[in-house]
C-alpha cells in the first residue's frame, strides 16, 4: 500500500477524505481481476416512476452477518466476505480505524454504466455513517452537489487503486453520483463498505 498524503476536499457540511494510491497499480490490477472473476454479480431490476428498468450496473452485497440491506426497492441478501474482499477490507479499516460489517460491491462494466444522485441515508446505516469507497479499474469522475446550496458543487477523478471516505454529515447535506461517460472505456469496480446497524 501506498500512503501517500490524503486530500481532504473541504466541504461544507461534510467530510470527505481521498487517498489516491491507497493500493499500488500491480496489487490493484490482481484484485480488479480476481473480484471480476470470482464474484457473483447480478443485475437486479430497479422501478422508476412506475416503470421497471435493470440497473445499469452489477452488484453483490457481502457482510460478516445475515442482515440484509435494502435501497431504491431493492433487497439485497449478504454472501459471506471471500478472501479478496476481507484482505481489502482490513486495509481499509487499518487505514480510518472504523470496523465494517458489510460491502456493496459494483460493477461498471463500461462507460454506459452509471449510478445516479443519490445519497447513503438509509436509516439502517446509521444517522452519520462512514462510507468507505474502493475503486479498481477505469478512472470515472465522482460529482457532489449540496442538498440545498446549488452553488455548492464539485467533483474528483477516482483513480485505480483509491480509497474515497465520507463520513460526518456528508450523506445528510450531500448527494453523489457517477454518471453515465461516451469514453470507450473497460470496467471499474467499486466497493463500499459500510456499517449495517
Amino acid at each position: 500500500m501506498l500512503f501517500k498524503d490524503p486530500i481532504n476536499l473541504n466541504l461544507k457540511d461534510g467530510e470527505v477524505v481521498y487517498y489516491p494510491h491507497f493500493f499500488d497499480n500491480e496489487i490493484s490490477h490482481k484484485y480488479l481481476n480476481a473480484l471480476i472473476k470470482n464474484i457473483a454479480w447480478q443485475e437486479d431490476i430497479i422501478k422508476l416512476f412506475g416503470k421497471d428498468y435493470l440497473q445499469p450496473r452489477l452488484t453483490a452485497l457481502f457482510a460478516i452477518n445475515k442482515i440484509p440491506y435494502t435501497y431504491s426497492n431493492i433487497t439485497m441478501h449478504p454472501k459471506p466476505f471471500n478472501t479478496e474482499l476481507l484482505n481489502i477490507k482490513e486495509a481499509v479499516e487499518n487505514r480510518i480505524k472504523v470496523n465494517f460489517t458489510s460491502c456493496l460491491a459494483n460493477l461498471y462494466r463500461n462507460g454506459k454504466d452509471s449510478n445516479g444522485w443519490h445519497a447513503d441515508d438509509e436509516k439502517e446505516l446509521g444517522e452519520y455513517p462512514v462510507i468507505a469507497s474502493v475503486t479498481f479499474g477505469e478512472e470515472r469522475m465522482f460529482h457532489f452537489k449540496h442538498k440545498y446550496e446549488p452553488d455548492q458543487k464539485t467533483k474528483i477523478k477516482l483513480q485505480h487503486g483509491s480509497l474515497l471516505v465520507m463520513k460526518g454529515k456528508t450523506q445528510k447535506y450531500w448527494l453523489h453520483q457517477l454518471p453515465k461517460t461516451k469514453k470507450d472505456i473497460g470496467p471499474r469496480i467499486n466497493l463500499t463498505f459500510r456499517i449495517i446497524q
